[in-house]
């Protein structure tokens, strides 16, 4: 068994896309039309063959009210791993994306928090 795809909920699929394509630096692999949205995902360009980030529309009663509480208390819905925190975080910061967490020393591993413009925290990490 094995993670193929993974989602995050977004307000806006074609906000979503460009965020996580454009600042992240994630590509495009899948973008199929199912009605009034799309299957899209994205995957990392070190591995287009890898796990596929769903892209998923946050219609659903639960997803708005879930995302909301998440981002209010401070927690990431989800985490990428970057090889070093510190030079991704001015990297972000100069594409203008915006962070609640700057690159913090927690031991075993450094953090930062970014939101995604699309409801989402996003936290980054390196392994020390």
């Amino acid at each position: 068994m094995r993670i193929n795809i993974t989602s995050v909920f977004v307000d806006d699929q074609a906000k979503a896309l460009a965020f996580y394509t454009e600042k992240l630096g994630f590509i495009k692999k899948t973008d199929v039309p199912t009605g009034a949205a799309r299957w899209l995902t994205v995957v990392s360009p070190a591995d287009p063959d890898g796990v596929e980030l769903l892209l998923e529309p946050d219609g659903h009663p639960a997803a708005g009210p879930f995302k909301k509480a998440l981002a209010a208390d401070g927690i990431p819905f989800t985490q990428f791993a970057v090889d070093d925190v510190y030079a991704e975080v001015e990297r972000l910061k100069g594409l203008g994306v915006e962070f609640t967490q700057d690159a913090t020393d927690m031991g075993p591993v450094v953090t930062a928090v970014l939101d995604d413009t699309c409801g989402n925290l996003i936290q980054l990490a390196t392994m020390k």
